[in-house]
């Protein structure tokens, strides 16, 4: 053989070899992935590595709160710039200081390094914790990709690529947190000229289109002021009408309602709490008792059912009865036990939902709580109480007034106006 086609050789097989490890090593990491572990050299900051089982995390007790906090400045409108600057101003230790502490890792930033170094947060990690799907309990894989076994460099995938393995881990923020705050970045406040930023934004939508509504000046007046109108509206098409409001009315309604709202909750919360889950009405409670005297009654059939087929199949098995008798049986006891857990399912959940009215209304009170006597309306404020404000088209009357209908959407509550 020519020593060309010596070389060549060697090179495919080498390049035969190299890809297959490869193909190996990518089948032996899905198989782990699919099975709830999570490989990574270090534990993202309010988790620990589990002490004896591989590649599986616990709750850090000792900086969970660090991740709690972060997740209690977003939910309350803060940015992750407004946010990284609290972190650094109350001397929180930073993720990598954290692990440096504990197990002597990226001594060469720290080892020797100023105060001020232990807790220079960045923006990117701050954006990077509240974006983690990981504090919910799940793992997300394949975020990112070598160009091929050759080429060693990552790129980042498309995020239908991505595989998404749920309750890997004990979760450290609620789902409905989670989401809130993911809502927020989506509609995110960006600073304008001057300075400010529109504490509504991200909150109004249209009732006709469900766009948000945009901001807009009217500087032609005397007297300047702001307004929103449907941003639909506003790209030139018509494709919606203005649903025009003005900046102080719209501050003014939402500042009075809450401002409502505190005075029952100080004066008369059990009222207020009755009202949120309508429970003066005596026929939703007799309904409620009616459910679960269902829910019993059905449990008890069900049992009955089971314990019927278990002994059918008893007499079958012994020879007490024949298989035609068995078959004509048995197809109809388990078609009554599909029906059964069907109904089971649907009265636990209608249950289920009841209970779980009656806990948010309780998270909406003690949120209002914290919120006494409102004189001023903040970024804040709003997004603690408020999901979203439906702005309908106003209508105007033969005597040229104009009458606006506003709907307020509160958080776990939704429209109680």
């Amino acid at each position: 053989m020519h020593c060309c086609d010596v070389i060549l050789y060697v090179r495919l097989t080498n390049e035969w070899f190299a890809k297959d490890t490869s193909r190996k090593v990518k089948t032996a990491f899905k198989a782990k992935f699919a099975a709830g572990q999570r490989i990574g050299a270090y534990a993202p900051i309010g988790y620990r590595k589990h002490p004896e089982i591989k590649n599986k995390l616990i709750i850090d007790e000792e900086t969970r709160w660090i991740v709690e906090k972060i997740f209690d400045l977003a939910i309350h409108g803060r940015g992750a710039a407004s946010i990284t600057r609290i972190l650094i101003a109350e001397k929180v230790p930073s993720p990598g200081f954290i692990n440096f502490q504990r197990d002597g890792t990226f001594a060469n930033i720290y080892a020797g390094a100023s105060e001020e170094k232990s807790y220079a947060w960045t923006i990117a990690q701050v954006k990077s914790i509240m974006k983690d799907e990981t504090y919910i309990g799940h793992t997300i894989h394949y975020r990112e990709t070598n160009i091929s076994f050759k080429n060693k460099r990552r790129i980042r995938k498309p995020q239908s690529e991505w595989v998404r393995v749920e309750n890997t881990q004990e979760p450290i923020i609620s789902e409905q947190v989670f989401q809130q705050v993911q809502e927020q970045i989506a509609s995110r406040r960006r600073e304008r000229k001057n300075g400010t930023t529109q504490i509504f934004a991200g909150l109004i939508k249209c009732a006709d289109c469900g766009w948000s509504l945009a901001y807009g000046e009217n500087r032609q007046n005397s007297k300047p002021y702001g307004y929103y109108h449907c941003s639909k509206n506003g790209q030139g098409t018509r494709q919606c009408s203005m649903h025009y409001i003005r900046y102080d009315v719209l501050y003014a309604y939402v500042l009075s309602r809450l401002q409502y709202w505190s005075g029952l909750v100080q004066h008369d919360e059990e009222r207020l709490l009755k009202r949120l889950l309508n429970a003066s009405d005596k026929g939703q409670a007799a309904a409620r008792k009616k459910q679960a005297a269902e829910l019993k009654k059905t449990e008890k059939r069900k049992a009955e059912v089971d314990a019927l087929f278990s002994r059918m199949y008893e007499d079958w098995a012994a020879g007490r009865i024949t298989e035609y008798n068995f078959n004509m049986l048995s197809g109809k006891y388990q078609s009554e036990q599909a029906e059964l857990d069907g109904k089971i399912g649907q009265l636990q959940a209608a249950i289920a939902a009841e209970n779980q009215s009656a806990a948010d209304a309780e998270k909406w009170i003690a949120l209002m709580k914290e919120c006494v006597n409102p004189t001023e309306l903040t970024a804040e404020l709003l997004n603690t109480l408020i999901e979203k404000i439906v702005v309908h088209e106003a209508v105007k009357s033969e005597d040229g007034s104009r009458e606006q209908e506003v709907e307020i959407f509160y958080r776990f509550i939704g429209k109680i106006d």
